[in-house]
């Protein structure tokens, strides 16, 4: 959903990756595509649009994705990870006259799989305590996924938007109103994500010997924007606007005694009887505002040299109300049922943009840029149970970030076009960046701070060998560094989650096979080098390397495609979370498509 540049830029520290769907025809069209693969998935998809009368077009489609999973679970059987998705989307454009249009989205998107199944690796499964003092090791996929409690996780979503976009001769006055909504419930095992006759703490009384855990989170919101857009003539090009955003957050998380029963979820309120009862719980609601004021200028000082200057000022105001009883709340913790806490944060953030055309096909540019990404509250109390644990930098409240980066680029065509090359040199230093932080002792998700810097370049390359062959590559560099944390230890090691490494590259080959019929053929590698996970620096991922293809046929109403993604059945961790927790990566999965489009 397109909520316009500057809305989507919002909280964002890197700028946005906008998706701007495509615009309904003036033709009727349709596609359906049927598709199969392992893990017993099915995918079935379907679209239509078209006009409907002299002023209004329409697109719509809905998609169904079902698969039994591809991650073993050992202790219940099968797999750990099926998924049932279901969504749909529905944009009506209309244009009365030639001053007046706008389009109306609607998308909804009904999820339904599991969560919770980490790994955490013994070297003998037999004794509890063989690795429990071992330092954590993110390459470890030895260990299978022994979770004694399948779980839920239920999400549902829904996106609501209206564009009106109004010609007033010099320029397009533009407003965008939307609607956002997401409720979800998951539930699954808990630390150490085994039976009770093997967990960790098998020998404590029933209370404390295993656990599961539930989160519940019910998010609605809705915002404005208006902006003016100049029209593009002249050597002077403007836009200025405002945006305004409300959100409604309520968030409740807990841990409850595996009595052997299942898992039940947990909404509102602890569960204090029956099956399941809550052994910590933790809730909070959030009534959030922000809002926004942003300019942007372009100078065409010749046809080859311009400039571009914005400012946008962001302010945001949130409140946070302690919902958790008095008596869940952790032992040192400030909080009490009922209280509410409001911080702001607000932020100027320039930006300048210097370009340079020396012939049509090259670009140089350089600038300077501020960006924001807002603060918040973790759940309260999470300080207190982080402090007890010894983990530094996670604090009931997190700091909004700022950071400021450098950059300069070129990129150029070359060869009748046939030939693309980018270049980018960055330099960002970032106050206040996130961390993530997972805190066993109440299963919360919570976001800590720190300062670092990055240096760094990427490259890109492409290139039509010939009229069906191209040929496509990349390769970033990222050298980052701590410079600042709650606890000083850590300064110096590299930033969470940055890979020093990446290098990608391709292949698409599209040659006639008689009649309209085309072979497709596609061939995707990526490379993604050491990866730290948190601040410690206390274990990294080796590098990865993935392999995806995609070979068919193809002709003007029809497509058959034979699909593989992560070719070479790589295994590997998706993520590492402190205090050893590993999340396994999709094994090797392939497919077959039929598409026709009419």
């Amino acid at each position: 959903m397109l909520l316009g540049l500057t809305a989507a830029l919002a909280n964002t520290v890197g700028g946005a990756i906008i998706i701007q769907t495509q615009d309904p025809g003036d033709t009727f069209e349709g596609r359906i595509k049927l598709g199969a693969g392992n893990g017993s998935s099915k995918r079935v998809q379907a679209g239509i649009s078209g006009p409907a009368g002299d002023k209004f077009k329409y697109r719509a489609s809905v998609n169904y994705y079902d698969t039994d999973g591809y991650l073993p679970s050992t202790v219940l059987g099968g797999e750990a990870d099926p998924v049932k998705d279901l969504a749909g989307r529905v944009k009506l454009y209309f244009e009365p006259n030639d001053n007046f249009s706008g389009d109306l989205r609607l998308s909804y998107d009904n999820l339904e799989t599991r969560g919770f199944y980490f790994v955490i690796p013994r070297s003998d499964e037999a004794n509890a305590f063989s690795s429990f003092f071992t330092p954590p090791n993110a390459n470890d996929v030895t260990s299978p996924i022994q979770v004694n409690n399948a779980g839920i996780d239920n999400r549902d979503l829904f996106t609501g938007a209206l564009r009106l976009n109004f010609n007033l001769g010099g320029g397009t006055l533009t407003s965008v109103s939307s609607y956002n909504s997401t409720e979800e419930i998951i539930t699954g095992d808990a630390y150490d994500f085994r039976p009770t006759d093997t967990a960790v703490y098998q020998f404590l009384p029933p209370e404390f010997s295993d656990l599961n855990q539930s989160q519940f989170l019910d998010l609605s919101s809705w915002s404005q924007e208006v902006r003016f857009t100049s029209n593009d003539e002249g050597r002077v090009r403007w836009i200025a606007g405002a945006y305004f955003v409300h959100t409604d957050r309520f968030i409740s998380t807990g841990n409850m005694v595996d009595t052997g029963a299942g898992v039940f979820p947990v909404y509102r309120e602890p569960r204090l009887t029956g099956n399941n009862r809550t052994s910590t719980f933790l809730a909070d609601s959030q009534n959030n505002d922000a809002w926004a004021v942003f300019g942007d200028v372009t100078f065409e000082f010749t046809d080859q040299l311009e400039l571009d200057l914005a400012l946008r000022y962001d302010e945001d105001k949130r409140e946070n109300t302690t919902e958790t009883p008095d008596v869940f709340l952790p032992i040192g913790s400030t909080s009490f049922q009922g209280q509410v806490r409001s911080h702001s944060w607000s932020e100027t953030q320039p930006k300048f943009t210097l370009r340079y055309k020396p012939t049509d096909d090259m670009t140089l540019y350089g600038g300077w840029s501020r960006g924001f990404r807002s603060g918040g509250f973790n759940q309260s109390g999470v300080g207190a149970v982080a402090d007890t644990n010894n983990i530094a930098g996670v604090n009931d409240l997190f700091e909004a970030e700022v950071a400021d980066t450098w950059e300069v680029g070129f990129k150029g065509q070359f060869l009748d076009r046939r030939l693309n090359l980018n270049l980018a040199l960055f330099d960002t230093k970032s106050t206040n960046g996130y961390f993530f932080v997972f805190l066993v002792a109440n299963s919360t998700q919570n976001l800590g701070n720190l300062d670092a810097k990055y240096k760094g370049a990427e490259f890109e390359i492409s290139g039509k060998v010939t009229d069906d062959l191209e040929l496509f590559g990349s390769a970033g560099y990222t050298d980052s560094e701590i410079t600042g944390m709650e606890d000083p230890t850590v300064i110096g090691n590299e930033a969470p989650l940055v890979s020093r490494v990446t290098y990608n590259a391709g292949a698409h080959y599209r040659p006639a096979v008689g009649g309209d019929m085309h072979l497709a053929f596609r061939l995707d590698w990526q490379h993604t080098g050491e990866t730290w996970w948190e601040p410690y620096n206390v274990t990294s991922r080796d590098p990865i390397d993935l392999v995806d293809l995609r070979v068919g046929l193809e002709a003007e109403k029809w497509a058959v495609t034979a699909w593989s993604k992560n070719l070479t059945d790589e295994k590997y961790n998706a993520e590492f979370s402190p205090g050893g927790f590993l999340f396994r990566a999709l094994p090797l999965r392939y497919g077959l498509d039929f598409s026709y489009s009419f």
